[in-house]
């Protein structure tokens, strides 16, 4: 059952298209990432489904029904940038919080603000980023919200308090909770989400499970006795994605059947026919960055 439905969403600042033609669906009671380079949209995304930027065209659905306000006392949103008032302490802006949020825990808030070792009464212009970033955190997680969408949650922040951080979202998805989080760590991601989505340049060029991702798709690499080698129709194959040859050497990505594409190569006539698993970050470069994935995979074979 999906929580948010993204349809057709379109973004445009002046000819750029920041997000082109995106449809999600965002499921309840999980952990969804949204991976993608520096630009590619996460961010207008997110603004486009709070309805912080308006989108050019598309729809975006809560439970089915468009965002109201009543809708946002469900969400709780971690923005990329801080949005703490400088002159202020951490602890008004958890009364701050109090007073605008109905659900929302000051003794959660003060309990989260002490695991991540901030002091309530320190003014937030002498935080450092990290401890900024763990304050907009506390106060989100103190919200008793329903959705969680937070925008690089862990930009900033120590590996412990990371780590606490994943369990966090973690926590609140066992408690039936949705979390949607974006993340340039992407071992963060394969920790934390069940399912993911990624996007470049504003379009999504890649979604679902993070296991049946990683079980799915494999290289699978052979030697040919000469670079003038044929792969008698190999390369057709629907479940081949990428066809990289240099020299002797031929690396297929698949999606699919991996022994059996690799039993095809030896009958085509290569040697040291192998499959190579790989991790979301190989997945995630080969959908966004082929030529950098390939390189990368060349390193780790050779190594």
């Amino acid at each position: 059952m999906s929580i948010i439905t993204i349809a057709n969403l379109r973004k445009n600042y002046g000819p750029i298209a920041a997000v082109d033609d995106l449809s999600l669906e965002i499921p309840s009671a999980s952990v969804f990432g949204l991976l993608g380079p520096n630009g590619a949209g996460k961010t207008t995304a997110f603004k486009c489904m709070l309805g912080l930027a308006h989108a050019a065209s598309g729809t975006v659905l809560y439970d089915g029904r468009p965002l109201v306000p009543a809708t946002l006392e469900r969400i709780a949103y971690v923005p990329e940038r801080s949005v703490l008032y400088d002159w202020m302490t951490v602890g008004e802006h958890v009364e701050m919080n109090r007073r605008a949020f109905a659900a929302f825990s000051p003794a959660r808030a003060l309990e989260l603000l002490e695991a991540f070792n901030v002091d309530p009464r320190r003014r937030v212009r002498t935080l450092s980023k990290g401890m900024r970033t763990a304050v907009t955190l506390a106060l989100a997680f103190a919200q008793n919200a329903e959705i969680f969408v937070l925008d690089e949650p862990t930009s900033g922040l120590d590996p412990i308090n990371q780590r606490h951080v994943l369990s966090l979202m973690i926590n609140e998805a066992a408690k039936g909770n949705s979390v949607i989080f974006s993340s340039h760590q992407i071992g963060q991601v394969e920790r934390a989400a069940e399912q993911i989505a990624v996007i470049d340049e504003g379009r999504l060029v890649l979604q679902g499970l993070v296991d049946d991702l990683k079980g799915d798709r494999k290289i699978v690499e052979g030697v040919f006795p000469t670079v003038a080698f044929e792969l008698d129709g190999i390369a057709g194959d629907s479940r081949i994605v990428r066809v990289d040859r240099a020299e002797r050497l031929v690396r297929l990505s698949v999606i699919a059947g991996a022994d059996d594409i690799a039993s095809r190569l030896s009958a085509a006539g290569a040697t040291g026919v192998r499959v190579l698993d790989l991790n979301l970050e190989d997945i995630f470069l080969y959908a966004v960055s082929p030529a950098t994935a390939t390189a990368d995979i060349v390193a780790k074979g050779s190594s």
